[in-house]
């Protein structure tokens, strides 16, 4: 049973190395729970549904009529797109463990400009890791002299306490932090499946510049596609500035 907590009890601070564990569990179960959203979303394309007829036509012919070998070919290419969509995802987060999420404080701590985020509560005695997000500078390609902006990254919200306002703490969270150090802007690349993601980004003012389906894997295991936002920021001095 899900049970929602108040965000009152919340409180977003730096990543600390003891939180590792919990928010390497968090982070997986954040990444997988979008194989199920992502097997829908690929199944119920125009493309995907005629190759399930198709098969179960040829199944039924070939079968001498058979209603038997009519579902085996479709239920066979069925299966085949949620196995491509679930590696998507599991190749994703194997690769994450091997790489940045191994090792946060050296990707995401050792430099000013970056930082990582946790949300934790206590519940019944026993505090509990519940949000996650990072942020990392990078130079704004055909900017101004030293124009950076900030890169939102691994934004996960636990499904204990979604619909309390955390997502948007913690993006404001990345955005004040952006603002202190004078960056331009805040971008984010997130998925067109994740609908309540785009909806919250859109609400707190990010806009949408880019789609592409550069996505690894099959195509037609993964009809969604990516989609690049950004919000600009209202510069405020900042504390590197001369």
């Amino acid at each position: 049973m899900k049970y929602f907590l108040p965000i009152v009890h919340l409180v977003v601070r730096r990543y600390r190395p003891s939180d590792k564990a919990a928010v390497l569990t968090l982070f997986c179960d954040g990444i997988l729970e979008h194989i199920n959203p992502s097997f829908y979303n690929a199944i119920s394309n125009p493309v995907n549904v005629g190759v399930a007829l198709f098969l179960s036509m040829a199944g039924y012919m070939l079968g001498g009529g058979s209603t038997l070998w009519a579902l085996l070919l479709a239920g066979a290419w069925v299966g085949l797109v949620y196995y491509c969509c679930s590696q998507l995802y599991s190749s994703f987060v194997r690769e994450r463990l091997r790489t940045d999420m191994q090792d946060i404080p050296g990707c995401y701590l050792s430099h000013p400009d970056n930082c990582f985020w946790v949300a934790e509560t206590e519940v019944n005695g026993r505090v509990e890791i519940l949000g996650m997000v990072a942020v990392v500078a990078k130079k704004v390609v055909g900017g101004r002299d030293g124009e950076m902006s900030g890169e939102l990254f691994r934004m996960i919200v636990s499904t204990k306490c979604r619909r309390t306002g955390l997502g948007s703490r913690m993006t404001q969270t990345v955005i004040d932090f952006c603002k202190e150090r004078g960056f331009s802007k805040v971008v984010l690349e997130t998925s067109s499946i994740q609908t309540s993601a785009v909806a919250l980004y859109k609400k707190l003012g990010f806009s949408h510049i880019l789609s592409h389906t550069k996505t690894p894997g099959s195509v037609w295991a993964t009809k969604g596609h990516s989609e690049t936002y950004f919000v600009p920021l209202h510069l405020t001095r900042s504390r590197h500035a001369g």
